[in-house]
């Protein structure tokens, strides 16, 4: 989602990111004029309907668009926003409680009650659409509003982290008269009742938000407004923050760029980058539809081989470090389970892992990777794991890239061997980091059921009110991760965001999902 020097401070009890004030290169002396923000990204929205995406669109979603629950600056754990309160109402944490905020209204004047919420999320189950978050909701059996200001979700089983998923953008509340219950919304428009309007909107090309005069809620707009332009490549981004035609950037600098941006010759042009520890994780997938792939010895081969150190030096140039588990570093329970099993790259080992399995041949394999979602380096990135396995002879490799909506019909379709994905945190919890990538319907597309993480693992995880109590369980899952070997950890990216030096907010302004609270930025009137 879109998502620097700003502080980082995460709690033992959760995997999250928690923004503190007054930590970064910008300084908030001065007080700061209320004018329209322009800024800058290579994530463009998938879709403009919460239902129908699960993926950086949640930038978008999180200014437009209100949830029952949301992470002011500086949270790590839900607090409410559309929601006056909200509880859980049994020890069995299964059902759960809100009552509204009174007198709450969508931008189009429709009111948002308990019968608005319940259109809003039973719509994403029915839709179900492919691309869109229903798996968030898996644990959700119905939803009651027994009068105007109430809604009570009654769950399948005990289910802790519900909370989190309310707060997130996948809970985008929408108004019920312009959002049909059985299909996606696609006149282009946007009805909400966040902090911001969507006023304009020219796909791949920029979104215009103003303020949103009707708004009740935790955001302190601190601006009139916010333009966010799109970008197919990088180096134009960059080349307009620098001519002062945006005033920040975030999402998608390859790390050469950040380099750049870092150097006292753009530091004297009025440039600053703002720098956090992240919990953003590319990884590989492998889909056991393809008759190579499907070989257990395959994957553990090329697990074997790859040396992560070498891609996060060559290709990301230190704004990266090598990760051994789907549950990145910082997050609570974060183990190196792959790290442990397969150790440093090991070509012999790997030969002998193949010649074990009966395979004495080159294994040939097609890697497929989006050009246009993640930034300028995951074409280099995939050329640097193309070289690393083509050299021990034991396989050849075939790269392919395709923009990221012809990348993810193909990937939800099964039609990739092997595939480059990323990940940013739906919510600040090690769940999160386990839950989207099992299932016969997951985030990722190809079906991984291991019974121990789907029938054990994650409902003994889900029990505890104290997330840090599921400590034991989440290692587990890391471990059994490893063995199968059908997602393969690369690297956890470090956060940046390039900002001219009169913008203030930068260091406040990214929420527990990495997308950017918009109404954070200001213009200084002195620095």
């Amino acid at each position: 989602m879109f998502n620097r020097t700003r502080c980082l401070r995460i709690t033992a009890a959760l995997a999250s990111i928690s923004l503190l004030a007054g930590c970064g290169l910008f300084s908030d002396e001065g007080g700061g004029e209320a004018k329209r923000i322009v800024v800058g990204t290579t994530s463009a929205p998938s879709n403009l309907d919460p239902a129908a995406a699960w993926d950086g669109s949640w930038e978008l979603y999180r200014n437009i668009y209100q949830t029952l629950l949301a992470f002011p600056t500086g949270s790590t754990r839900p607090q409410p926003d559309a929601a006056q309160n909200c509880e859980f109402t049994d020890s069995a944490n299964q059902s759960y409680r809100c009552t509204l905020r009174k007198g709450l209204k969508f931008s189009n004047g429709e009111t948002l009650d308990a019968k608005a919420v319940k259109h809003s999320l039973d719509r994403i189950r029915k839709i179900n659409h492919k691309f869109g978050p229903s798996g968030l909701f898996n644990s959700l059996d119905k939803i009651e509003t027994p009068d105007a200001l109430t809604v009570v979700f009654h769950l399948k089983a005990s289910d802790a982290t519900f909370p989190y998923v309310l707060g997130s953008p996948a809970a985008s509340l929408v108004a019920p008269g312009e959002y049909p219950a059985d299909k996606v919304r696609d006149d282009g428009r946007i009805t909400g009742s966040g902090p911001y309007v969507l006023d304009s909107y020219k796909e791949g090309g920029e979104a215009v938000l103003g303020r949103n005069e009707t708004y009740s809620g935790f955001a302190d707009r601190r601006n009139d407004g916010v333009t966010i332009r799109y970008f197919s490549d990088s180096k134009k981004m960059v080349a307009a923050l620098k001519g002062k035609e945006i005033d920040a950037t975030y999402r998608g600098l390859s790390a050469a760029e950040i380099k750049d941006l870092q150097t006292p010759e753009s530091h004297n042009a009025g440039v600053q980058v703002v720098e956090n520890v992240g919990a953003e994780i590319r990884y590989l997938v492998f889909n056991p539809q393809d008759p190579q792939v499907n070989k257990l010895p395959v994957r553990q081969a090329i697990a074997q081989i790859l040396d992560r150190g070498a891609i996060v030096s060559k290709v990301y140039q230190g704004t990266a470090e090598p990760l051994y588990s789907m549950v990145p570093k910082g997050v609570v329970g974060h183990k190196t389970p792959f790290y442990d099993l397969y150790g440093q790259p090991d070509v012999n080992k790997a030969k002998k892992i193949l010649k074990d399995g009966g395979i004495t041949q080159p294994v040939d394999l097609t890697f497929w990777y989006t050009t246009d979602r993640y930034g300028a380096s995951t074409a280099d990135e995939f050329t640097e794991i193309k070289r690393q396995l083509d050299e021990t002879n034991l396989f050849r490799v075939t790269l392919r890239g395709k923009p990221w909506k012809e990348f993810q019909e193909g990937y939800k379709n099964r039609e990739y061997p092997v595939f480059g994905r990323g990940w940013f945190p739906d919510f600040p919890d090690p769940d999160n980091f386990i839950a989207p990538f099992v299932g016969k319907e997951n985030a990722v597309g190809t079906p991984y059921e291991p019974a121990d993480v789907l029938n054990e693992v994650l409902p003994k995880s889900r029990r505890e009110g104290d997330r840090s109590a599921g400590v034991k369980e989440f290692e587990r899952a890391q471990q059994i991760f490893a063995q199968d070997v059908r997602l393969l950890p690369l690297w956890q990216g470090k956060l940046y965001v390039g900002a001219r030096e009169d913008i203030a907010g930068a260091e406040r302004a990214l929420d527990p999902q990495t997308a950017m609270q918009m109404w954070e930025l200001y213009r200084k009137t002195s620095w």
